[in-house]
């Protein structure tokens, strides 16, 4: 069973682009210990994931693929909750490529509860870091772009955030939405970022993510 296990974890590892990998790993960050989990291998996490979590590391490592939008995976390995998992998930293609965008000037206007589609009486929710693991992996490699003339922040904190991620578009992307949300606390809705960036030229499935996101 052990072994099952195992080779069933280190497919799934294998299956996923680099930067869906690191994406992973990030989302366990909570959970298992840095020094370990920060230079891990795929084998790596294989067993610490065994390790940190016996019986229960493919129903952990379902979670997390749904997290990523990976929901191929989670039925393709008939993993822990995969019965419960419809047909066509429209966020399944996410993982493959994110497609480039380019920011442009751009404020980033108030959203009234009105515009929304949610119900008039319903206020959006807060958007959450499996949220904007989903939406970076869409934003593409102008992040940078997007970060100053649509979400107006600041060219050195976006520098800062480069250095801290090398090489990582998806986690640069991630942690400068983070900043945004920090700055933006409980307005930091879906209703609200897709307002920052409706004026960019990013690619249509950004802001459908975020128009589901309206409905949750």
């Amino acid at each position: 069973m052990a072994r099952g296990e195992r080779e069933t974890l280190l497919a799934l590892q294998q299956a996923l682009p680099e930067e869906q990998f690191q994406a992973l790993k990030y989302l366990l960050e909570d959970r298992l210990p840095l020094a370990q989990l920060r230079p891990a291998t795929r084998p790596d996490l294989c067993s610490l994931l065994l390790q940190r979590f016996p019986g229960r590391a493919l129903r952990v490592t379902a979670d997390l693929l749904r997290s990523i939008s990976r929901h191929d995976l989670v039925r393709l390995y008939g993993l822990p909750g995969a019965e419960d998992e419809t047909p066509v998930e429209k966020g399944d293609a996410v993982g493959s490529r994110a497609p480039s965008g380019r920011g442009e000037d751009a404020g980033c206007p108030p959203v009234s509860l009105s515009s929304a589609s949610s119900p008039p009486s319903a206020r959006p929710r807060r958007l959450t870091e499996k949220d904007l693991i989903q939406i970076a992996q869409k934003l593409g490699k102008e992040w940078q772009e997007v970060g100053i003339g649509c979400l107006g922040i600041e060219r050195s904190r976006l520098d800062q955030i480069r250095e801290d991620n090398p090489r990582n578009v998806v986690m640069q992307s991630f942690e400068m939405l983070r900043e945004w949300r920090r700055r933006e606390k409980q307005e930091a809705t879906a209703p609200r970022l897709r307002a920052c960036l409706a004026p960019a030229s990013l690619d249509p499935e950004v802001l459908d993510l975020l128009q589901s996101f309206q409905g949750d």
